[in-house]
């Protein structure tokens, strides 16, 4: 079985929640229980578990950085991919980290692996019919066991409670934030949606949690008292859940080192603080081994994109004009980027597209009216038609300039013909729209 065979044969054996959405998605344990139980009964690294709506993928990949640059070999597991599945794993190798972090490159899970991974399996998978996501978290597993990495960092798929990472027993958990999103699964308030994210938080082991407000604050509080993680207060030594917003020591530092971060997005400010507040965790409760100074957390923020190939966070694809993608995809993530965007005092162009399921209409509140708009429509069936996502602009701004284009390409050819040198072009909307821009740079690019 060939890699391009073993994917079509899980796309169509377990479609997966790109393509079809809430359909994919199997709340529950025990088809991953039973999956694990198959094929690696235990892991045999420690896990850092990363849950939350927006700023997860980044907390993930600045975490794995600062410890595989304190010397660590760091298993890394996200999703979804950009460009080619194999992106959702990766080991980062502490060898590579040297005096020249821009040749440095993450492992990839091989396409080999993959194909024989699901050559190999297939009659189990056939047999308990596990989801997308099941089948992908499992590979992950295995092969970073195979690696001998000395920890991983697992980045939740959707939710927390039921998601299929949830069956690791980790040494420490995250929660970067709550926003409205996937509420036809997880809840319609920000309340019910931090009960989901807070499934992740096991008794004992220390949680950091990056932002709370008045409706997820006390969900965060009472799960720690039920994992007896609260001890006497929020400011006692026998607390083990960490607030990164009200944390003295963080305000005190206030990441002196941040602005050196290779993370150029103004919203990576509260990632790095969350990061740097669950090194810390580790360091003071879980994993006493990894020397994590300050040089070590420094060098990791400061090459995150070199060391771990990270992409699609307000990445600069293109000079001249200034050509600008970011990931953000919701209310709460699209909100982050917004006020940077107007802060650029040059002529706007946003090729944008979204997939039906999102908060659209609030999402188009958002953003800057005065832009020229190229409405697009991802690959993919959950997609919001162009056409659609234009009328729904032109009933808020019937005056403003914009078209609507079938795909993506086309989409970013116009904004590119209208845009003079030293105007600014804005890709997002949607994971996929950024994906297919990042796939059609990179083949261009040799």
């Amino acid at each position: 079985m060939s890699f391009p065979q073993a994917i079509d044969y899980l796309y169509a054996i377990a479609p997966p929640f790109h393509e079809v959405g809430a359909k994919a998605y199997k709340p529950g344990l025990e088809t991953m229980h039973r999956l694990m139980g198959a094929l690696c009964p235990s892991l045999p690294f420690p896990v850092i578990h990363i849950a939350g709506t927006n700023g997860k993928g980044s907390t993930s990949h600045l975490i794995a950085s600062a410890l595989a640059a304190a010397g660590k070999r760091v298993g890394l597991y996200t999703s979804p991919h950009l460009v080619s599945f194999c992106e959702r794993v990766r080991v980062i190798e502490p060898s590579a980290i040297s005096d020249q972090p821009s040749a440095i490159r993450p492992a990839f899970i091989p396409e080999d692996y993959v194909a024989s991974f699901v050559e190999t399996n297939h009659g189990l998978i056939e047999a308990l019919q596990p989801s997308f996501f099941e089948i992908t978290t499992a590979m992950a597993f295995c092969w970073l066991a195979e690696q001998k990495v000395d920890i991983a960092v697992v980045e939740v798929g959707l939710g927390g409670l039921l998601d299929a990472t949830n069956i690791v027993s980790p040494c420490l958990t995250v929660i970067t934030n709550i926003g409205m999103d996937h509420t036809d699964l997880l809840g319609h308030t920000l309340a019910e949606i931090a009960e989901q994210k807070a499934g992740i938080m096991k008794p004992g082991v220390p949680c950091v949690i990056g932002e709370t407000d008045e409706q997820t604050r006390p969900v965060f509080l009472a799960r720690a008292r039920e994992c007896n993680i609260l001890g006497d207060g929020l400011e006692t030594t026998t607390c083990r859940l960490w607030l990164a917003d009200e944390c003295a020591f963080l305000r005190s530092q206030r990441l002196r080192f941040a602005p050196y971060c290779d993370l150029k997005g103004d919203y990576q400010q509260r990632n790095m603080q969350t990061a740097y507040v669950a090194l810390q965790a580790l360091r003071h409760y879980a994993a006493a081994d990894i020397p994590l100074t300050a040089s070590a957390i420094q060098d990791g923020f400061a090459h995150v994109v070199s060391y771990t190939g990270l992409r699609g966070r307000w990445e600069v694809i293109a000079d001249q004009p200034l050509t600008i993608c970011d990931t953000g995809h919701n209310s709460h993530g699209v909100r982050t980027y917004v006020e940077q965007l107007k802060a650029y005092h040059k002529r706007l162009h946003i090729v944008f597209g979204m997939v039906a399921d999102k908060d659209v209409d609030e999402v188009l509140q958002l953003l800057p009216e005065y832009a020229s708009y190229y409405f697009t429509q991802p690959d993919s069936h959950r997609a919001l038609p162009a056409a659609e996502m234009l009328a729904r602009w032109q009933k808020l701004h019937p005056e403003s300039h914009a078209q609507s284009y079938i795909s993506v390409g086309d989409a970013l050819h116009a904004a590119q013909a209208a845009a003079e040198p030293d105007d600014l072009i804005f890709i997002g909307g949607s994971n996929y729209v950024v994906g297919e821009v990042l796939k059609n740079f990179s083949a261009n690019n040799g």
